[in-house]
């Protein structure tokens, strides 16, 4: 028995097929091979085809099929992360009528911070738990705003995972840990967000029937089936946001639990079981995949922007021809703690939520030309980078939530060990490093949600750690002082 698990990021999709008994994973691939392009039609903005998802996802079933050497007609369920906070608009033909705003668009602060003053901010957080902010329900409002035709022929609204499934069972469902994540539901009420639903003046028809997180949510249309080489009716049975599922699919379920990961984004991302909120909404809080009316568990989520894209982009544009990522990883290590008083602030991708949606950019400070080389830039991005999280994690305790140990992937940014050096040293958390991904923990999201397992502790018995990285106390003094430097560049922006 065999299960297929997809997380639809914005840099690629990925497909993964596990062992259902042993949760080997038997193959995983990814398309396209280069990252997806991200539309800018004006600074700020952010969007992608959704049909590009689509044909991606079907290139990476393909491959993963091929890989694996299983039999296809042995895979009983699939499951689906994706990208948070993106905005799907279909028509009652179930088209596409515009390109997805994705989640690092900024267009619709303005609609959210005068919604929040309108509301009233305690009414919102004590609801919602968030400022409407700019997420999706703002993006909605500027598309009712800026493009009335197009919005008169809106049948329903969509997040990301929610077209994927659409397009997997013909079914338009979402649920409520997604519905939270576009602040459409109310907390306080248990129910769709009315007030600020009535606010934006939407029709609560454009909102598709809700659906468990771990349940049969439809079943593969033989068309589609047919097309990918897969069994049809097998069940669409888990679906849940990228943040939500990365933090599941390292066992991160119950009150205290970190989880954390630097891919173009970073996250940190906590499970709390009272009902609380930052006051200013700079970290949020939304339903967790095991939410329930009566058992309160709530992702109190640390976003930002601009991590692993800084990293990326400098490995572009200024690193030397050849060089890949473990190289500028040696590089950045023959660097001392504070890079010799070289400072990056990374938050060149869009509004930061945790700035208070404001966009400050990307900045370096005190560039020394007969000091720094690109080892010191390369250091100075992975210690900008750790900085803001940490910076967020004081917020973050402002709700609860406190680590003593961040769980994380064995990938992207959690690959360098200047990062993860520099994040246990100063936050002073052990970070635990597992084999996982999030194709793989959707993929067993699923099989909880067909039955295959009987829960979480049956799903994960398997769970390989690969390491653990305990903070170098004695050098937590260099990498604070390094961090007030930081800290004290950003605070003369913001």
């Amino acid at each position: 028995m065999y299960l297929l698990g997809y997380d639809i990021g914005s840099s690629s999709v990925k497909a993964s097929i596990l062992d259902a008994a042993t949760g080997k994973c038997m193959a995983s691939a990814f398309h396209p091979k280069q990252e997806m392009a991200i539309k800018a039609l004006k600074s700020g903005w952010a969007e992608q085809d959704p049909e590009e998802w689509w044909s991606n996802l079907k290139l990476a079933t393909s491959e993963a099929i091929g890989h694996s050497g299983v039999d296809a007609s042995q895979i009983l369920c699939i499951g689906i992360s994706y990208q948070m906070h993106g905005l799907v608009l279909i028509d009652k033909d179930q088209n596409v009528l515009r390109s997805s705003i994705i989640w690092c668009d900024s267009r619709a602060v303005a609609y959210g911070e005068a919604a929040f003053d309108s509301i009233g901010h305690e009414k919102c957080l004590s609801g919602m738990l968030n400022s409407p902010g700019n997420f999706t329900a703002s993006k909605l409002k500027w598309v009712k705003e800026n493009e009335p035709a197009l919005y008169s022929k809106i049948y329903k609204i969509m997040l990301p995972g929610d077209f994927i499934a659409m397009k997997l069972t013909g079914e338009v469902n979402t649920t409520v840990s997604g519905l939270s994540e576009g602040i459409f539901w109310d907390f306080k009420e248990n129910k769709l967000a009315s007030i600020l639903m009535s606010h934006y003046g939407f029709d609560e028809g454009l909102i598709p029937e809700i659906v468990p997180t771990f349940s049969n949510q439809g079943t593969l249309l033989r068309s589609v089936a047919d097309e990918m080489g897969l069994p049809s009716g097998i069940p669409i049975s888990y679906r849940a946001g990228d943040q939500p599922n990365n933090a599941f699919s390292l066992n991160v379920l119950n009150p205290g639990e970190i989880a954390a990961t630097a891919g173009t984004s970073g996250v940190v991302y906590g499970v709390s079981g009272e009902v609380k909120y930052d006051t200013l909404s700079r970290v949020n809080t939304f339903a967790h995949v095991n939410h329930g009316i009566g058992k309160n568990r709530l992702g109190v989520l640390l976003c930002i922007n601009g991590t692993g894209i800084l990293y990326s982009w400098l490995k572009n544009k200024f690193a030397l021809p050849g060089l890949n990522y473990a190289a500028l990883n040696e590089m950045a290590a023959k660097v001392p703690i504070g890079s010799e008083g070289l400072s990056i602030l990374p938050f060149g991708n869009g509004a930061e939520r945790m700035l208070g949606n404001r966009e400050v950019g990307c900045r370096m400070n005190n560039i020394q030309f007969n000091t720094h080389s690109h080892g010191h830039l390369i250091r100075a991005a992975k210690e900008g980078i750790v900085f803001s999280f940490f910076y967020g994690m004081e917020i973050m305790k402002t709700t609860g939530i406190n680590p003593s140990v961040i769980r994380a992937g064995n990938a992207n940014m959690f690959l360098s060990p200047v990062f993860r050096d520099t994040l246990a040293g100063i936050s002073g958390a052990t970070i635990e490093l597992y084999d996982t991904d999030g194709s793989q923990g959707a993929a067993k999201g699923a099989g909880i949600g067909a039955g295959i397992y009987s829960g979480p502790e049956e799903a994960f018995k398997n769970l390989e750690k690969l390491g653990v990285i305990e903070p170098n106390l004695s050098k937590q003094g260099e990498y604070l002082t390094a961090y007030n430097r930081w800290l004290a560049q950003l605070n003369s922006i913001i």
